[in-house]
Order: C-alpha cells, then structure tokens, then sequence
C-alpha cells in the first residue's frame, strides 16, 4: 500500500515537472501599433517595451501610421519572423480582422488593447471602460453648462471599438438631460489635433451658438479648444475630452479645455505583455478585462501630471 502511495506520488510529480518543462516561454513578441504619431499609443508602446525587457523578452514593434492595409502587410511580416506572441492595436475597423485570422493561422496567441476585431477578436482584450468614462466626461461637462445648451460631438475614428464606446457612454449621459441638443456631429480619422481644430471652425460656423463639446481624444479637444479660441464666440464652451495624454494634462491643468478622463495606459501595457506570455504557455485568459479611467479635471491633474497611470 505504502509503495502504491509513493508510486502514485512520484508520477503526479514527475507529471508536474514535465508539464512545466514543457511549457511554452514567450522570447519574442510582436507589437502593431495603430499610430505611435499619437501620445496614448506611445505611452503603451513604451510600457510594452519596458516590461519585456524587464522580462527578458525581445519586442519588435511596428508603426501602421493609421493606414489598415499597411498593418495587415506589416503584421504578415512579423509573422515571418517566428514571433511567439502578437500584442495587436488595429489601425481601424475595416481591416481589423484579417490580422488577427492570420495569426490564429500561424499559431500565434493575439492580445489585442484598445481596440478589438469586430468578428475575430484576439484571445483577450484590455481597454478602457469607455462607455463608462465617457459617460462621467459628458455628465461633467454637461453640468457645468448647466444642464442646457446647443452640443457638438467630434468622434473618433468610426466604427473603432473606443469611437462606439464612447459614442454609447456619452448618448446616455445626454439622453438623461433633456436641455442638451445635439446639433452636429461630425467623425475624424486620425484622432488628431489638426483635425480637431478643422473640424470645430466648421461645426462653430454652422453652430454658432453652441456652448457644450465633447471630442473622443485629447488632441480632437485641443484642437477644438483652439479653434474656439481662434473663434472668439461670445459665449463660454465647456469641451471635454478623452485619454489622459502627457501633453492634454497639462493643457487641463492651463484650464485650455474642462475635462479628460486619463486611461491606464502603463497599466495597459505591463497587462498586454503578462497576458502575452501566460497565453504561450498555454493559460486561459479572459476574453475581455476592461480597466477604469479617472475623470479628470483642474482640481486632480497634478497628481496624473507627476505620476501616469
């Protein structure tokens, strides 16, 4: 009895140790980057990168510049060079899946951040809340227009899993203040300020009367701002906006526009890379693990300015 005991007890070690030895180690990942153009993929850019490193694990990152069917053929590339891991951020809805089916092909576990696949989502997904910090955004902004007035939305670039969260959490916001009226609407494709700033000198000419904003990225708002600025209307516009970018807090901290809501983007990335390398070793991860952001405003900057989430 006691020798079938140790018997018994040696095997399920002996299991163990080689379950464990032949786990699956992540060396080499890659990274597709929608847009390092804009500050919010940087920051996880640079949290992937340093949390691999730290790692020991090798990073090679690529840079779509917005463009879908670049990332497809830059993706295709990386696939080519025996990565482990993919830690995916689609450039935009349209070609958002076929990266994604081509790594399933290759045997590569996808984790995607920031935007999902619509169709064929990676084997797990961080993000932000959006529909819930939007909401806190717009019901901010809305109260300090008092609780009335003419709105304006500048969208994200449609149809991306953050532009239909945050038009969602932003829709219900107004939907539970009848005052506001939302009078234009209008979508960008870069998030960028220079688009924001275009796009609020039309809605501004059209919309003279407008006094509430809300723009789905920092720089669409501080281009928004400016334009306001540049305008010169007779009466006050509360703009709010979204993501927390290094650039954007210290605009709000200036008192340039009303509120943000600052993403965990370090956070996001540390999580990417851990769900990287759990994935190669076989574990099962969520499908989606969303992550709070922090309504910001003048009086909580400062501690977002010193000390990034």
């Amino acid at each position: 009895m006691k020798l079938s005991r140790i018997l018994m007890t040696s095997a399920a070690i002996l299991a163990l140790t080689m379950g464990a030895a032949n786990a699956a180690e992540a060396k080499k990942i890659g990274l597709a980057v929608a847009n390092l153009q804009a500050n919010f993929f940087n920051q996880i850019k640079q949290a992937v990168e340093a949390e691999a490193k730290d790692r020991g694990i090798e990073v090679i990152t690529v840079d779509a510049k917005g463009d879908g069917p670049t990332q497809v053929n830059q993706i295709q590339d990386l696939l080519t060079q025996n990565i482990d891991a993919l830690i995916y951020i689609p450039a935009g809805a349209a070609a958002a899946t076929v990266p994604v089916k081509l790594a399933r092909e290759a045997g590569v576990p996808v984790v995607n951040v920031d935007r999902n696949a619509d169709g064929a989502p990676g084997d797990t997904f961080f993000a932000t809340d959006s529909v819930a910090s939007a909401k806190a955004v717009c019901d901010h902004i809305i109260a300090k227009a008092g609780g009335k007035g003419k709105m304006v939305i500048i969208h994200g670039q449609k149809g991306t899993t953050p532009e239909v969260d945050r038009s969602k959490g932003c829709a219900e916001s107004i939907a539970a203040n009848p005052g506001v009226e939302v009078v234009a609407e209008q979508w960008s494709n870069m998030w960028s300020q220079d688009e924001g700033f275009q796009i609020m000198q039309n809605l501004l000419q059209a919309n003279p009367d407008v006094s509430i904003v809300f723009a789905q990225a920092d720089g669409l708002a501080l281009g928004a701002a400016q334009a306001i600025k540049v305008g010169n209307p007779s009466q006050t516009i509360v703009v709010g906006g979204f993501d927390g970018d290094t650039a954007a807090l210290e605009a709000l901290k200036n008192g340039v526009f009303e509120a943000t809501a600052t993403q965990q983007t370090q956070k996001m990335g540390r999580l990417a890379v851990d769900a990287a390398v759990k994935l190669v070793a076989g574990e099962k991860m969520e499908a989606v693990q969303l992550l709070d952001a922090t309504l910001t405003t003048k009086d909580n900057v400062e501690g977002f300015i010193a000390n990034h989430p």
